[in-house]
């Protein structure tokens, strides 16, 4: 007789922001192994984004299913490192932690740039759409359509009632997709973003705040410009003021500073692979 095994395997792709909620699913996963005292084993995957570190660190007091731990928005972190810090600093109810084994990768490490062979989601269909999606989800918080419905999601950016932008395009209802998306058969004007990430991002790998910032200062409704959603997406409600004030991205980007720079030295305590860096900690 084969003796049975309490045994739960994880395997899921993450694209390395933190509101994207597989590592909120991850989470949930390794409290209950915590709890059932089932071994938790996760097959570790290329993380898309993984060679940069950017972004506001969550204030608990916005914590939420799109944002559960301290993190940056961009975490840098394979679904195995990050797996490592969530037990390591004890995240999970009642400071548990789970019986947690990593496989690793092979021949990979955080300089590498990994296209993903199956898209992690339908709205996240190419290599573009995947590395604008820390930058671009930040406007789910706002008024605006991110192309959710058209072949570009998470490529473009825009509305009906915008006078500045030189793409056009027309939501439309896709099975299995986007079946509801914002602006359903109306057209929308603003900006297709993709040679941007084809041609600028891979060698300024940081999360871009001129469009946020550029399509506030030019929209008629700047009372309607932020729903509630944007400060549990930014992780914090200060992103939003600074933008409404008119603080530069630079002069926001240096108050990120303090927080990143201790979550990054934090950070190198999980790490399985070469950083970018050269360095592997353990």
């Amino acid at each position: 007789m084969m003796k049975k095994l309490d045994v739960m395997v994880f395997d899921i792709q993450d694209v390395g922001a933190r509101f994207y909620t597989y590592i909120s699913t991850l989470h949930y996963v390794m409290e209950a192994c915590a709890q059932a005292k089932k071994q938790l084993i996760v097959l570790d995957r290329p993380n898309p984004n993984g060679d940069y570190v950017d972004g506001p660190v969550l204030d608990k007091k916005f914590t939420s299913f799109v944002g559960m731990h301290p993190v940056p928005i961009v975490h840098g972190m394979t679904i195995g490192e990050y797996a490592k810090m969530i037990n390591g600093e004890k995240w999970l109810k009642d400071g548990v932690q789970c019986n947690l084994t990593v496989i690793t990768m092979k021949n990979w490490n955080h300089t590498v740039q990994y296209v993903l062979p199956i898209k992690p989601s339908p709205n996240l269909p190419t290599k573009e759409s995947i590395s604008l999606y820390p930058s671009l989800c930040l406007f789910e918080g706002t008024s605006y359509s991110l192309g959710r419905g058209t072949e570009k999601p998470f490529e473009c950016v825009g509305k009906p009632d915008i006078t500045i932008g030189d793409y056009y395009f027309t939501p439309k209802s896709i099975k299995g997709v986007a079946e509801n998306p914002p602006f359903l058969n109306k057209k929308c004007r603003g900006f297709l973003l993709t040679s941007y990430a084809q041609t600028i991002m891979p060698y300024n790998k940081k999360i871009n705040l001129d469009w946020l910032i550029e399509l506030y200062n030019n929209d008629v409704n700047k009372d309607k410009f932020f729903t509630a959603f944007f400060n549990k997406l930014a992780g914090n409600d200060l992103l939003q003021q600074q933008i409404k004030d008119g603080v530069s991205a630079e002069q926001i980007r240096q108050t990120w500073e303090p927080e990143l720079t201790a979550f990054k030295k934090k950070r190198k305590r999980y790490m399985l692979y070469p950083d970018v860096d050269g360095v592997k900690d353990n």
